[in-house]
């Protein structure tokens, strides 16, 4: 088991790479949050991150198509993906904690 992370400029952008991950590996998206300025006059654009679970292999696969994605929109400084492997389960309850929630029923319709 283990818990990729994609995290990038753009809403948007976080959507269309997880898309292309989730289709290239067995992943399941676990939570997506988001990071607002403080300063809403502040000229810096909205970071997402999406967080997803599965076998060791399949998030390495979701990582790297996540990542090919990503850029296609963003530059590579605001790309950022990490994978732990075997995490432990205080790192896994903490992962699910988050900003967007959604359950099994509204993401099959």
């Amino acid at each position: 088991m283990a818990i990729g992370f994609l995290e990038c400029a753009g809403y948007g952008a976080v959507l269309y790479a997880m898309d292309k991950a989730c289709k290239a590996a067995d992943v399941k998206i676990i939570g997506i949050d988001t990071i607002n300025p403080k300063d809403a006059a502040a000229f810096i654009p909205l970071t997402a991150q999406v967080k997803f679970e599965g076998g060791v292999d399949d998030v390495k696969e979701a990582c790297e198509a996540a990542r090919r994605a990503a850029l296609e929109l963003n530059s590579p400084e605001q790309v950022l993906v990490r994978m732990i492997e075997r995490p432990y389960e205080g790192t896994k309850a903490l992962a699910r904690i988050t900003k967007v929630t959604f359950t099994e029923e509204n993401i099959n319709d």
